[in-house]
């Protein structure tokens, strides 16, 4: 009977699903933010290094 009340004890003070649903509560509101944001990093991105590639361009490398 001891060892039982033990375990409840064990369980209530385990926070590994509390976490778990933690994690999955901010994955639901990341990444629909992350796939609307997407093309809009992506043009950013392309723009920044097509404009390293072209401040390169003609530049000798010794």
């Amino acid at each position: 009977m001891n060892t039982m009340f033990e375990g409840i004890k064990r369980f209530v003070r385990d926070e590994d699903g509390a976490a778990g649903i933690e994690y999955a509560l901010l994955l639901t509101f990341v990444a629909p933010a992350m796939i609307v944001a997407g093309p809009t990093v992506k043009t950013a991105v392309g723009t920044i290094w097509t404009n390293i590639s072209n401040a390169l361009t003609g530049t000798a490398v010794t």
